[in-house]
């Protein structure tokens, strides 16, 4: 206790009494608790960090019970207290939540890869209430979540539909500044990142297995970007923007498996309003998706040109895409509504009805089917450069007028501009509603075919045969001023 306290006690116990030397007492004491306790946050969190553990050697014990408590005091202390910038969830441990996990802004939420934050069995939600999701309800902002698993427990909550809205994983809404990286999350029922009406979201590193919608769904948001995440799709897409604008998805890994529950397309691009007039989408490996590796769809009222125009879809690899049999969409890029889509460098082979597509399907899959997706205008343009297509395969429902490199369903609406693509042994053919005046149908000769090695040979027929004026013309070679044909320099 403070010696000026007791000075004063004993200078003045005859003047004072016994009750006021008991609270003043009781008082000095408090005051020395909580600055002992004080101290003790701070001497275990001298790098800004709050730690949660399960063990009792973080700040804030979990013992696997409600265990959003524990964590939600250790978000709220960071909150108030600006000093702090980080709660960091210790492993190896599971903390089970029964409740949604609450983070405030400017805040970190992180922790060790053997960390995992587990839906509770049986845990009954209503629609809508994610398992991560911001504090306040007037926006977000300055949020990282990274180096934790998030496991949805699909199996145990069963009652629940995918796709339906239940268990999004993380969840934000009008939010900026926003970064999900290093994160494996798994077996849901929801999103794994959903975010409304945000901006700078940026969505990296993640592992992303068999969620129940998509891996990231970003609704009517500005300068989204998604990079090497590893995702196996189900019930939906990967990674999917709807009405949202200024997006890379760039130097990602997607797939499916083949069940009925497989998903969508590996990539979504979707726009009803708003303008979408500056998407990228490139460096990409999309294989085995159940649906097709890209869906590219502009519908709903009529709307002008530069509000949907110009996406970009470049060096990209496309591998056994389309394997549903129960619908007949399926295909490497399947396109429908977008001016001036301009598709180059990539490498199409063994995908199921045709590497690229002009169709809409009957309905979306978050619709039903009384919902038009046929556009509303008419000059819609793709522009198809520089790619190879090879091994296309009949698509498994309906396969009758299937197997083409390249098909238009839309010619009274849509058309392709095709230039310099090298077609190679599609089953049903070259062109349905299409044609080229500088195409090739050689063999490509890949340095390993077998084992998706799509580099070229130095004896190729592609070497040097590009369309010079590509987007990629920056990369033609020193010596020749030249361009390849296919992803690879």
């Amino acid at each position: 206790m403070d010696e000026k306290y007791l000075t004063y006690l004993r200078q003045n116990r005859k003047k004072i009494g016994l009750s006021t030397v008991i609270l003043i007492f009781l008082v000095a004491l408090g005051l020395f608790i909580f600055n002992t306790m004080e101290s003790n946050i701070f001497l275990k969190s001298s790098n800004n960090t709050v730690y949660v553990a399960g063990d009792g050697s973080g700040n804030f014990t979990c013992d696997g019970i409600d265990d959003q408590v524990e964590i939600n005091q250790a978000l709220e202390y960071v909150a108030q207290n600006p000093r702090f910038s980080t709660v960091h969830l210790k492993g190896p441990n599971t903390y089970v939540i029964s409740n949604s996990i609450l983070i405030g802004n400017n805040t970190i939420l992180e922790g060790d890869d053997t960390a995992v934050v587990k839906l509770q069995d049986n845990a009954n939600w209503p629609v809508g209430k994610p398992l991560i999701t911001q504090m306040g309800s007037d926006g977000a902002y300055g949020i990282t979540i990274k180096g934790f698993e998030i496991n949805g427990n699909h199996d145990k909550n069963e009652d629940k539909k995918r796709g339906q809205g239940y268990y999004n994983m993380i969840k934000f809404l009008d939010a900026t500044n926003v970064d999900v990286h290093d994160v494996y999350m798994h077996d849901g029922h929801g999103d794994g990142l959903r975010v409304e009406k945000g901006s700078n979201i940026t969505f990296y590193n993640n592992s992303v297995y068999k969620l129940g919608h998509d891996g990231l769904f970003a609704i009517d948001c500005l300068n989204v970007e998604a990079w090497n995440n590893t995702i196996t799709c189900r019930t939906n897409s990967g990674l999917r923007v709807w009405n949202s604008n200024h997006v890379k998805f760039h130097d990602n890994v997607i797939d499916s498996f083949y069940h009925w529950s497989a998903g969508g397309s590996g990539v979504l691009i979707e726009k009803t309003t708003g303008t979408v007039n500056d998407v990228e989408v490139y460096n990409n490996t999309i294989h085995n998706t159940y649906g097709p590796g890209i869906w590219l769809i502009g519908y709903g009222e009529a709307y002008p040109k530069e509000e949907a125009q110009n996406v970009h879809i470049y060096k990209n690899t496309f591998y056994n895409t389309g394997t549903n049999p129960s619908i007949d969409w399926v295909g490497g890029i399947v396109t429908s509504g977008f001016y001036d889509t301009l598709i180059e460098r990539n490498v199409f082979d063994g995908v199921y009805h045709a590497a690229i597509i002009q169709m809409y399907p009957p309905s979306t899959e978050d619709t039903d089917n009384s919902v038009d997706l046929s556009p509303q205008g008419t000059g819609y343009k793709t522009i198809v450069r520089n790619n190879i297509i090879i091994d296309t395969q009949k698509r498994k429902k309906d396969p009758n007028g299937t197997g083409y490199a390249v098909i238009n369903y839309l010619p009274e609406t849509h058309s392709f501009v095709l230039e310099n693509n090298c077609l190679y042994n599609n089953t049903g053919g070259n062109y349905k509603n299409a044609s080229s005046t500088t195409d090739i149908y050689v063999n490509p000769l890949f340095v390993n075919h077998n084992k998706h090695d799509y580099h070229l040979k130095s004896n190729s027929p592609c070497i040097g045969a590009g369309y010079v004026s590509s987007n990629s013309s920056k990369e033609l070679d020193e010596n020749e001023n030249k361009i390849n044909i296919g992803r690879y320099n």
